[in-house]
C-alpha cells in the first residue's frame, strides 16, 4: 500500500489477519486484507459516487456467501452436482429498531437432488461462520493507531 496516497485508519492484526483500512478519495474506503483489495464507496444519496457496494452491501453478501460455501463443501463432499444449485437471501428491516431483524436464506435445488439432505443442508448454512458471528454479545474493540 503507497501509504503517502492514502490515510490509514486502522491496521488489525490481533486476528493474524492483518486488514488496512484507508480513504481513496470522495466517500470511498478501501480494505487490503489476504493479498486482495476490497473496495467500497457510497451511493449517490450519501454522497458517494456508487462505484462500489456499500460497506454494508458487502456484509449482506459475505453472510451469504458464507451460507454458500458451506453448502459447496456439503455437496462436494456427497458428489452432489452444484451447477444447478443456488441461494437467494432477502432481509426484513424494523424501521423502528432502524436494525435487520431476519435474514431469509433460500436454497434453490434441482427437482433431483436428494430429499434425504435437505434438513442437513439447512443446518450446514447456519453453521456459516460469518452467521455464527451475529450475536450482541460479542465486544468490540475500537482502536485507532497512528503511523
Amino acid at each position: 500500500m503507497d501509504s503517502a496516497n492514502k490515510n490509514v485508519l486502522l491496521q488489525a492484526k490481533e486476528t493474524g489477519m492483518a486488514i488496512e483500512i484507508y480513504y481513496t478519495g470522495g466517500r470511498k474506503v478501501n480494505a487490503d486484507i489476504d493479498g486482495f483489495t476490497v473496495t467500497t464507496d457510497q451511493s449517490v444519496q450519501s454522497g458517494g459516487e456508487a462505484t462500489a457496494p456499500t460497506p454494508f452491501s458487502l456484509f449482506l453478501a459475505s453472510l451469504g456467501t458464507c451460507a454458500g460455501i458451506y453448502i459447496k463443501g456439503f455437496c462436494d463432499q456427497r458428489g452432489i452436482d452444484t451447477t444447478k444449485v443456488h441461494l437467494a437471501m432477502d432481509t426484513v428491516f424494523d424501521p423502528v429498531q432502524k436494525m435487520i431483524v431476519k435474514f431469509i436464506l433460500q436454497i434453490h435445488v434441482p427437482d433431483d437432488f436428494p430429499e434425504q439432505y435437505d434438513a442437513a443442508v439447512i443446518k450446514t448454512a447456519s453453521l456459516c461462520a460469518v452467521k455464527r458471528h451475529l450475536n450482541p454479545a460479542i465486544e468490540n474493540e475500537i482502536t485507532i493507531i497512528r503511523s
